[in-house]
């Protein structure tokens, strides 16, 4: 354990690409001058790339927050309900595949207990990266500068909840950070000890998608109706929008 009042050590601060979990991560990691990269596979993350991709300004929100529709009303934006309250009227979630099918929404306030949570609560440059368009996103932050240890990538897996709201380290979140990170190492940005762990966990796994389906995260989804969605995040690298947060809202970066 580190002396009181030196959390240096744990910043990662000799890494051009550094990896840590959850928002508490994003809060110890976040430095000015470099980028955010979010992941939240299943399903914030990966639903914002698909949003963004059909011209949807997504807002995100704390989860659970009561004072999310009047915050959507002061943006003029729809709201998203729960996976299994969508109408013809409110056909938004945070299921990718509603999104898939629903008319495009100019705006949206795209709520989530993870990687929302840790959008909304963070500054600066902020990238929702998923296993979609893992790849672009590090090119993205490559051409940006990003990856040094003066203007770093720092790469967030929000991971997921247990029962009582302590951090779940979520495998799907590991192995989109991993794509990533080893699109930003084949680049030659300076890696972390912690970040070169994600890379090599991608690495190992042969096949991706089957992974995704079959972990946790990938089983609860499924088991409550909602394969469609576990199936859509797990592909790899077929989005080449990169959901960059500007005043408040992701939109595709031209």
């Amino acid at each position: 354990m580190n002396p009181p009042g030196r959390m240096d050590w744990f910043t990662q601060a000799e890494a051009g690409v550094r990896f840590e979990w959850g928002l508490s991560g994003a809060k110890m990691l976040a430095q000015t001058g470099g980028c955010l990269l979010v992941l939240d596979v299943l399903t914030f993350t990966t639903a914002v790339a698909v949003a963004v991709g059909k011209g949807t300004a997504v807002f995100p929100f704390p989860w659970n927050d009561t004072r999310a529709t009047q915050f959507a009303a002061r943006r003029d934006a729809e709201l998203a309900v729960d996976r299994r309250a969508t109408s013809p009227e409110r056909p938004w979630s945070l299921s990718p595949a509603a999104i898939f099918r629903a008319p495009p929404a100019r705006r949206l306030v795209l709520p989530s207990p993870n990687g929302s949570t840790i959008a909304a609560a963070s500054s600066g440059t902020v990238v929702a990266a998923s296993l979609r368009n893992a790849a672009a996103v590090a090119r993205w932050a490559i051409a940006g500068g990003f990856g040094t240890p003066e203007r770093p990538a720092v790469v967030i897996a929000a991971g997921e909840r247990w029962p009582d709201g302590s951090l779940r380290p979520a495998l799907e979140d590991l192995l989109g950070a991993g794509a990533v990170i080893q699109t930003l190492r084949e680049a030659g940005c300076p890696c972390s000890a912690e970040a070169l762990a994600a890379a090599s966990t991608f690495l190992a796994t042969t096949d991706v998608a089957a992974v995704v389906r079959s972990c946790s995260s990938g089983r609860q989804l499924s088991s409550a109706g909602f394969l469609e969605d576990v199936i859509i995040a797990a592909e790899l690298d077929v989005d080449r929008v990169v959901p960059v947060l500007q005043d408040g809202a992701f939109a595709a970066y031209p």
